[in-house]
């Protein structure tokens, strides 16, 4: 529809920019463009027709005088028919003002545990009713019995986590504040502890499991010792015992995940003040990149397995080194090979029984605690006032077993050692790097080397596609090796494969015959004639194992070990390297040096030159 179809007294509309004059009619620059007023177009003014003038400046609409303007132009030019700058001025800071009074206030719930929160606040999550946390007696934390977005209640989280075992409930729940323990022994060990109903109904005894729970006595009492239930169950206390947290207060509450609660628990360790917020710092939270089934080179390979290498390594590292025991008292002895050998007990839990190993039971085994492994090295200390301070380094050769809970440390020099002394021993376990700097060291190989692997493994552990290579030799008629069992059909598969692929993988449940298979493989590959035959395995228990069946199909086995580890009795000892040069009759000179350094100790300067010479073509020839 076109503008005509108006009329002729229909209006030209008129669009003014708001955002260029700001205020319509403002004298805002009239000194320097010489204006003195501008009026606005009125509906009731008659376009000018060809040949007519539009409305001049200072003139009104038609009908109007000029003296007198009209209800709009007064009101936005003002009396004088100039826009006042100072009224202007006066309404916009009368509008910021009311502006700035308006309180915008967050949803009280949005804000609830983001605020100040009391000091017995859950330190994960920050519910703070007193009913619903546990204090822990070591870390000195409370925390809530929420599951929250966690497998189990924070508190145990925490306790688990932390390895801590008291705990005491708030002053203002429902119990008082009561340290939790075991009414007959005093236990505090939480894991351990459990209750028993009395007579009343409205009593209940707390005992452990181990020994109180069990004794006989219990029955002069009329306690039942059948109906005794664990404090924890499934993952967190029991709820007439510590309150659980509606679902409402765990929506309402903040939000952690498992992932979190291990940072912050890794924090507490060297900041035991830090908090949530602490997580969010540049360093802290960062992750790793994940791990790829396809890698374009061997450097981006290196790049993210490198960082999880030495993420493996520092945890170790940080593991082994909070193992520090004290008080211990040792038992000296000397060894038959002169060295000096001491022996210990590391201190037991309340029950006799460690108190992660309980644990355990409500948390999956990822969080074992560590092992200790005949070959570690300890580092003994002696901090009493009897002998000046001492420190020696040594590898355990006796671990606990059935026939006893000692310990032995074969010390590397006795030099100085308080052997007359018994009492105020440390103990720190000695974290060795090697393991994963030869980690790092291969990573690095295969990134700037790439003759360091065939070029069918290179390709194939960067996730390549790779054409299928099948080698060629002569199998076996028979595939079961001499003195092993009889293989199966799955089993004879297994090595056929094996036999003609440059790389394969063997997969299956225990008891399946993976250490026979693996053992017939070797057999058959030493077969072939195409040189000695390399065997690894991820414990020094596997290689024995392996060690072991290889040896019954008559094959040349040399087993190496670490120097730590050959003062170690294991089956396979007699096939040990060093083991085997102390039997070889070919070399007399060798034997009778070597039987001279075992009754002094050590060698002049000459003999341990000439040992070390014959020793190491002992070597080559054993291993050729």
């Amino acid at each position: 529809m076109s503008v005509e179809a108006y009329g002729p007294s229909s209006q030209t509309l008129t669009f003014l920019d708001t955002e260029e004059a700001e205020l319509l009619g403002a004298d805002t620059q009239g000194s320097e463009f010489e204006f003195t007023d501008f009026t606005l177009p009125s509906q009731t003014q008659t376009p000018p027709g060809p040949g007519q003038a539009g409305p001049a400046q200072g003139q009104g609409p038609p009908g109007a005088g000029q003296g007198a303007p009209g209800p709009l132009e007064a009101q936005v030019n003002g009396p004088d028919g100039i826009l006042q700058n100072g009224a202007v001025d006066e309404n916009v800071a009368k509008t910021s003002q009311l502006l700035a009074e308006l309180n915008f206030e967050e949803d009280e719930e949005d804000t609830y545990y983001t605020k100040d929160l009391p000091v017995h606040a859950c330190s994960y999550c920050g519910i703070h009713d007193p009913a619903c946390v546990v204090y822990c007696n070591t870390s000195k934390k409370w925390f809530c019995n929420g599951r929250g977005n966690t497998s189990g209640s924070h508190i145990v989280n925490h306790l688990v986590r932390a390895k801590c075992k008291e705990v005491t409930l708030h002053k203002d729940g429902p119990l008082g504040e009561t340290v939790l323990e075991c009414y007959n022994c005093g236990c505090r060990n939480v894991f351990l502890l459990g209750f028993i109903p009395a007579k009343a109904d409205s009593v209940v005894v707390l005992l452990c499991r181990q020994p109180c729970a069990s004794q006989s006595s219990l029955k002069d009492i009329n306690w039942d010792s059948s109906q005794w239930q664990p404090l924890i169950q499934d993952r967190c206390f029991l709820s007439w015992l510590v309150k659980i947290p509606s679902e409402q207060e765990q929506l309402r509450a903040r939000q952690i995940t498992a992932q979190q609660i291990n940072k912050l628990e890794e924090l507490w360790k060297e900041n035991p003040s830090a908090t949530l917020e602490d997580l969010e710092k540049p360093g802290v939270d960062e992750e790793p990149q994940h791990v790829l089934l396809r890698y374009e080179d061997a450097y981006q390979y290196q790049n993210i397995f490198g960082p999880l290498v030495k993420l493996e390594a520092d945890y170790d590292k940080k593991l082994k080194e909070s193992q520090t025991q004290d008080n211990i008292t040792v038992r000296w002895d000397l060894g038959l090979n002169k060295k000096r050998i001491a022996y210990f007990t590391l201190p037991k839990t309340d029950s006799g029984k460690d108190t992660w190993a309980v644990s355990l039971a409500f948390f999956p085994p990822s969080f074992a605690d560590m092992r200790l492994m005949q070959g570690d090295e300890i580092c003994l200390r002696y901090k009493g006032d009897l002998a000046p301070l001492w420190k020696g380094i040594g590898h355990v050769i006796k671990v606990p077993d059935n026939y006893g809970d000692e310990i032995a440390i074969e010390l590397r020099s006795s030099v100085g050692a308080p052997v007359e002394v018994t009492h105020n021993f440390q103990v720190d376990f000695v974290w060795k790097s090697t393991s994963f700097d030869r980690m790092q060291s291969a990573l690095k190989t295969f990134a700037v080397d790439e003759t360091s692997v065939s070029g069918y493994i290179y390709h194939k552990l960067l996730g390549h596609e790779v054409e299928d290579v099948i080698i060629k030799c002569q199998l076996p008629k028979r595939f079961t090796a001499q003195g092993l069992p009889d293989l199966n059909h799955s089993q004879v598969y297994a090595v056929k494969t094996v036999l003609q692929r440059p790389l394969s993988l063997i997969q299956g449940p225990p008891g399946t015959g993976k250490t026979v298979t693996s053992a017939t493989i070797v057999y058959h590959l030493a077969r072939q004639g195409n040189g000695p035959v390399l065997v690894c395995a991820p414990s020094n228990i596997a290689v024995d194992q392996l060690t072991e069946k290889i040896h019954q199909t008559g094959l040349k086995v040399v087993r190496l070990c670490a120097k730590s580890r050959e003062a170690i009795d294991s089956p396979v000892s007699f096939l040990a390297l060093h083991n085997q040069i102390r039997n070889m009759d070919s070399m007399p000179e060798l034997q009778k040096l070597q039987q001279l350094k075992d009754e002094t100790g050590e060698l002049s300067s000459a003999d341990e030159k000439r040992y070390r010479a014959l020793k190491r073509t002992a070597e080559r020839e054993l291993l050729m």
